[in-house]
């Protein structure tokens, strides 16, 4: 039995390497991937999970979750694409296919216009969705003595996600005690930030000036500007194309999180979606997670986070009760989170710029309702308590944490590994 384990295990482990990989073919076979924070919940890739051990049963679950999908952060972020365009046209300067784009972009518009940052449709489902799946997943916690408490960060389309997040659980079981929560309380946990982290992110010092050299090899405008204005003294005289190209495609990479059925996705070569990514990707990698170049201070952000979840996990412990935690933040909180936890995928740390794809990616991290969950399994008299590690709904390890019965992990192995990273 013992080599069974050992063997699932592995079998596991390797598994969980290959999925956290990232490869060319991939983003090319999904674009929306390229949109990185911006890529819409994968629900779709939910499996099935590996069956609880006999005899334990679900009473806890301690939940981290980002808000669901948003319009891009400000109105500003359409407008500049969109003025551009507008311009040219007056002035007889898009090609067909600009003028196509442009009649895309007012249709847009129309949904869009005042929503910069706001919770879109889409996002609220997200949560919806997560909340009815982990309900249905875990009947036995969701009962009417179940206490369920969610707390948000101040941001309005954090407490809206919250918000449908606990409704749904409320449809499902009106008897549910709950309470929510948003204010500078929660805010001073949920989105910490070090001095440190902030200083090293605005220095001009520490990586800027090699990421603005990366970012000049990786954006290649000139086919696809081309492609959209006519006139090449306009091009020229009033269109900055390294700038005009980031900007359509973060609009493109944002409407997945709309109700249009439009895209923007046909205007763009696979490489070119690959390297605008790998832009992106480096930012988040060396801003809020384990880049070599930021020397592990992002770690800290989320200690007061992970202090809460021992804390609020040891208490419904000892109280030999049930209940759900729920945590709805950002997906800069998310990022250094699922590092500190040491998930399969999240903390890899790497120097070489060129790599930073293969050895992290933003949007296996921290996609829109992005979450975390631990849930805990106890055993009728038995002081054992185990508990596994959900990433978006889906198993995953934790390789510095042993366990004997992966993707299962006993509590007090979890517990002495956290509390011993909270004293570095």
């Amino acid at each position: 039995m013992k080599k069974i384990r050992l063997s699932l295990m592995f079998l596991v482990a390797n598994l969980s390497i290959i999925l956290a990989q990232t490869n060319q073919q991939e983003m090319f076979e999904t674009p929306e991937k390229t949109a990185g924070v911006n890529y819409a919940y994968p629900a779709k890739d939910i499996i099935a999970t590996t069956p609880v051990p006999k005899g334990y049963e679900a009473f806890y679950v301690s939940h981290f979750g980002r808000h669901g999908s948003r319009y891009l952060i400000s109105d500003s972020d359409y407008r500049v694409v969109i003025n551009q365009l507008e311009d040219a046209n007056k002035n007889g300067a898009l090609s067909t296919l600009g003028k196509d784009v442009l009649s895309r972009l007012q249709q847009l518009w129309k949904e869009v216009e005042f929503r910069g940052g706001d919770l879109a449709p889409l996002g609220e489902r997200e949560q919806r969705g997560i909340a009815e799946r982990m309900f249905k997943q875990y009947p036995n916690v969701f009962t009417k003595d179940t206490y369920v408490e969610a707390s948000a960060t101040t941001v309005v389309r954090v407490v809206l996600s919250m918000d449908a997040f606990c409704e749904r659980l409320k449809e499902l079981n009106p008897d549910l005690q709950l309470s929510r929560n948003a204010g500078i309380k929660w805010q001073r946990y949920l989105n910490y930030h070090t001095p440190e982290a902030i200083a090293f992110r605005s220095a001009k010092d520490t990586w800027r000036e090699e990421y603005l050299k990366f970012e000049a090899k990786h954006t290649n405008p000139d086919r696809l500007v081309n492609s959209l204005f006519s006139d090449s003294s306009y091009i020229i005289k009033k269109v900055n194309p390294s700038e005009f190209m980031e900007h359509l495609f973060s609009i493109a990479g944002g409407m997945q999180n709309t109700e249009t059925k439009l895209t923007l996705y046909d205007l763009f070569e696979k490489q070119e979606l690959f390297d605008l990514w790998q832009c992106g990707n480096y930012r988040v990698y060396v801003n809020d997670a384990n880049a070599a170049l930021n020397n592990g201070i992002m770690f800290e952000n989320q200690k007061p986070t992970l202090k809460n979840i021992l804390e609020n996990a040891n208490k419904v412990i000892a109280s030999k009760g049930k209940g759900a935690t729920l945590r709805f933040a950002h997906d800069g909180n998310l990022v250094p989170l699922a590092m500190l936890l040491h998930l399969e995928g999240s903390y890899n740390s790497i120097s070489d710029p060129a790599k930073f794809y293969q050895a992290w990616s933003n949007f296996k991290i921290a996609p829109m309702a992005g979450n975390i969950q631990i849930v805990f399994f106890r055993k009728t008299k038995s002081n054992d308590v185990l508990v596994k590690f959900l990433l978006h709904e889906k198993e995953v390890l934790v390789p510095t944490i042993q366990t004997d019965i992966a993707p299962y992990y006993h509590w007090k192995d979890v517990e002495t590994y956290y509390k011993s990273l909270l004293l570095i």
